[in-house]
């Protein structure tokens, strides 16, 4: 008799103040390895700035990732507002700290925040850019139904050119 394996269970929290300490640790070695390495604690405070502005100035949302029932803060997930080819779209991007992952839990964050991003009713596509190195977050991606649209290079950080993959939804 085979054991059946149930979806994690998470909630997402509007990114806040008190997420600071969760950015840094994404900023792990082992959790930038596909995103041009750790950023300096300058750089974070900037991001952790830029997280909270998002859903001030309407161009997105930023969330924590809580793992239920025992209300574990394990990562991040967000979109914003991007353009791809002129097209006005949102982008995503996720971290599951690394004691997390394996277990399904970015798979059900994303498809929150993929939730959220349909409920505004402002773009008609959300990409993903993992990188084609990124295992994981390619395979989340093809789980949530996402559409291969190819290869790409992508600009991140600044300075930093990585080969990623463009995945396109319709929400």
């Amino acid at each position: 008799m085979s054991k059946r394996m149930s979806h994690p269970q998470v909630r997402l929290e509007p990114w806040s103040d008190a997420n600071l300490d969760l950015l840094r640790l994404i900023n792990a070695p082992e959790m930038m390895e596909h995103l041009g390495g750790p950023e300096t604690e300058e750089q974070i405070v900037a991001r952790h700035k830029r997280y909270l502005g998002i859903s001030e100035r309407g161009t997105g949302r930023m969330f924590s990732v809580i793992l239920l029932p025992g209300l574990d803060i394990v990562g991040s997930v967000g979109y914003w507002d991007s353009k791809q080819r002129e097209e006005s779209v949102y982008e995503i991007g996720w971290s599951i700290l690394q004691a997390y992952q394996g277990r399904g839990i970015a798979t059900a964050a994303v498809a929150e925040a993929i939730a959220s991003a349909r409920i505004q009713r402002k773009h008609r596509f959300i990409h993903a850019f993992p990188s084609i190195r990124n295992m994981a977050s390619n395979a989340v991606c093809r789980k949530l139904n996402f559409t291969l649209a190819g290869p790409c290079e992508f600009e991140y950080p600044l300075g930093n050119i990585m080969e990623c993959n463009d995945w396109r939804l319709e929400i």
